[in-house]
């Protein structure tokens, strides 16, 4: 099913189309930590070029760092004849976390106690509430 999910699907990676577009008109700019691969083609009519990335996994645009973002934006200045941004970085801080993917939808996303995921059984009220009646 490889080369089929490859023909028809998007979510799973890059499709043969977006690969062949990649390999024919694109020029590979860089990578991230992630693996990651940046793409950019000759400028269009507008004067502006076209960017694109294909993930290495699925496809998560939160897996794009900031400033492999701000490069597929045209945020930055393009000194470099657009290049790849970490010219275009300040050092990492001391407090910046690597990233971690979001967990939500997994086993590992966050499920509170109540949740029914956890069982569905809260803590039971403490008789700090009072409801609102109308005509109080």
């Amino acid at each position: 099913m490889g080369l089929l999910s490859k023909i028809f699907t998007w979510w799973d990676g890059a499709t043969v189309g977006t690969l062949l577009h990649s390999a024919l008109r694109g020029e590979k700019v860089g990578t991230d930590a992630q693996g990651n691969v940046y793409y950019r083609a000759k400028k269009r009519g507008d004067g502006r070029e076209r960017r694109w990335v294909i993930y290495s996994g699925a496809n998560d645009a939160s897996r794009v760092p900031a400033e492999w973002h701000g490069w597929l934006h045209g945020s930055f200045a393009d000194e470099d004849g657009g290049g790849p941004p970490e010219s275009n970085l300040p050092a990492p801080r001391v407090w910046e976390a690597d990233y971690t993917p979001n967990p939500t939808g997994t086993a590992n996303a966050y499920r509170p106690a109540g949740a029914l995921e956890r069982g569905g059984v809260r803590a039971a009220a403490t008789g700090d509430y009072e409801p609102w009646a109308p005509g109080d």
